[in-house]
């Protein structure tokens, strides 16, 4: 096992292709950008974006909300977001480390807050800590969106019994083997953590599929490995991934696939103590 950074891959032009490709596709197999529960008319709507990464999330869903709302991407890294003179009138980023307090003049800011994909991100024993941050941004009556892949599901698919899956299979085990992050396991426990995070009304939707899409999703992912490897530096875990990536991507050729569940969980601060 390597030694853990609080990133475990490369925010370089890669990786950030990888991430601007996930959520084309995270938004046509669920069909929205904030679940429809979520109120989006009002003039004055203030949404946070944690971590924002490249930003995608907000400059996407910019031009689909009043002109007057106020889009905050908060992130540790804005290494990844685009030139500020590119951005929609009413996208910024900040800098935020979601490990540490939130700042003051963000307390109860917000009428909701988004948040995708930090399955390999946050360890298991912080989420319930990083739930109560999350929900300390939101104004009273506002609402939590967590979005993230069942990891702890993953299956391997074929589109025939006699396709062969050895190769996709040892590269989910040498992946998986790097960062005790890449096999969490408290993804299925979120609906029970916002609970106790004090979020009430707690929605969960979840979708598996259509194979066209989990298949667009499964090649996507296979850029993970080779950015990974310039991040750990690990050569033996370089050697490994040199020798079977080309096999795995053969055989995803062929008809094989790794797929996992995608859920989207959403909570509501409530309006009284």
């Amino acid at each position: 096992m390597t030694t853990q950074s609080d990133y475990v891959f490369t925010r370089d032009y890669i990786d950030n292709n990888r991430i601007n490709l996930q959520h084309y596709h995270w938004i046509e197999q669920f069909g929205y950008h904030l679940h429809p529960q979520i109120p989006t008319t009002s003039s004055q709507l203030r949404i946070a974006d944690v971590p924002t990464g490249t930003g995608v999330f907000l400059t996407d869903i910019s031009a689909r909300l009043p002109s007057t709302a106020q889009l905050d991407g908060l992130d540790i890294s804005l290494k990844a977001t685009p030139p500020a003179g590119w951005l929609p009138p009413n996208v910024s980023f900040r800098q935020w480390d979601i490990k540490q307090a939130v700042p003051d003049d963000l307390v109860e800011k917000y009428d909701a807050v988004h948040v995708r994909l930090l399955m390999f991100v946050l360890h298991d024993d912080e989420i319930l800590g990083i739930l109560q941050k999350f929900t300390k941004l939101l104004k009273p009556g506002g609402y939590l969106q967590w979005g993230e892949g069942d990891i702890s599901s993953i299956r391997i698919e074929k589109t025939h019994p006699d396709n062969k899956i050895d190769a996709i299979t040892q590269l989910v085990k040498i992946f998986k083997s790097q960062d005790t992050r890449l096999t969490p396991t408290w993804v299925t426990k979120l609906p029970a953590l916002m609970e106790s995070a004090g979020l009430d009304n707690i929605q969960v939707d979840t979708r598996d599929g259509p194979s066209y899409l989990n298949f667009a999703m499964h090649e996507a992912s296979l850029m993970l490995p080779e950015v990974m490897v310039r991040t750990t530096r690990n050569q033996t875990f370089a050697k490994e991934v040199e020798q079977i990536l080309p096999e795995a991507v053969e055989e995803t050729r062929k008809g094989a696939m790794w797929s996992f569940p995608k859920c989207t969980v959403v909570g509501r601060k409530p309006t009284t103590p």
